[in-house]
């Protein structure tokens, strides 16, 4: 296996505990019959903390940690638990946020647990900016990885999520290095991720990782500008409208000209 260096940025959060002494973490909220984050009918638990301000982020309310609610594994497992039987053959676990790396010692046990008590398919949607601190290891019980790469240029990343995207990039061709299959998610705003050429660039770039088995092209919509405002936050897309159908058919197809499943 090829190895990838890992480049730690940023940092995860410290183990937490109840006052038991039992690992907890911060969750922001759980669905039990989520349809859109990966493969059938998921339990998809969405956890506090992220690093990112993406602009379009309709969740402002999960970039601080300590704004969830505090469960222990023990009580995520418990619920989750509850829906086994169904999971096994409809679906699975998705871990969501914020970004789920940044509890990874929560989220590290769930996985783990999930997959060896329960049996269940699991998956991640990340954008992984924190897996330079994570070991291959870690990654071991994750069935599929929802990877969002936000922008291919670098500026233009840097201006959309206040972050650079190496190691985003980096994460991807670690992935492909493990063989750990990507279904890769590309949020369309016009003026800030539609430039033709990074499309292009992005779209050569997950072709050659081979282990990318579609590609979401998630046009953008303002449907969290509430929760900016209820935060007290400053939204600066209130003026950017969807992309029209004709964009996301171009950028839908620049992908599928990569040879790449794209919906």
């Amino acid at each position: 296996m090829e190895t990838i260096e890992l480049k730690k940025v940023g940092e995860i959060a410290p183990p937490l505990f109840n006052d038991a002494g039992l690992p907890a973490g911060f969750v922001h909220s759980i669905e039990t019959g989520a349809a859109v984050d990966g493969p059938g009918m998921r339990f998809a638990l969405f956890v506090s903390g992220c690093q990112f301000r993406c602009l379009y982020c309709h969740n402002p309310d999960t970039w601080k940690l300590h704004n969830g609610k505090f469960y222990t594994v023990d009580e995520i497992i418990a619920e989750i638990r509850k829906y086994a039987s169904f999971l096994r053959v409809a679906g699975g676990l998705t871990i969501s946020g914020g970004e789920p790396m940044m509890q990874a010692h929560f989220t590290g046990e769930i996985f783990r647990r999930a997959k060896h008590e329960l049996g269940l398919h699991t998956a991640i949607d990340t954008q992984g900016f924190l897996s330079g601190n994570l070991p291959d290891e870690w990654f071991e019980p994750i069935d599929l990885v929802l990877l969002d790469i936000k922008e291919f240029n670098n500026e233009r990343h840097m201006r959309l999520t206040g972050k650079p995207n190496e190691p985003s990039l980096l994460f991807a061709q670690r992935l492909a290095a493990m063989k750990k299959p990507i279904w890769l998610r590309y949020v369309l705003v016009p003026g800030f991720s539609d430039f033709e050429e990074d499309v292009e660039g992005l779209a050569e770039f997950v072709a050659g990782l081979g282990n990318v088995e579609r590609v979401e092209v998630l046009p953008f919509h303002k449907l969290g500008e509430s929760k900016w405002q209820e935060l007290g936050l400053a939204y600066e897309l209130t003026d950017v409208r969807p992309p029209s159908p004709e964009l996301v058919h171009r950028v839908r197809e620049q992908f599928r000209r990569h040879g790449l499943e794209t919906y």
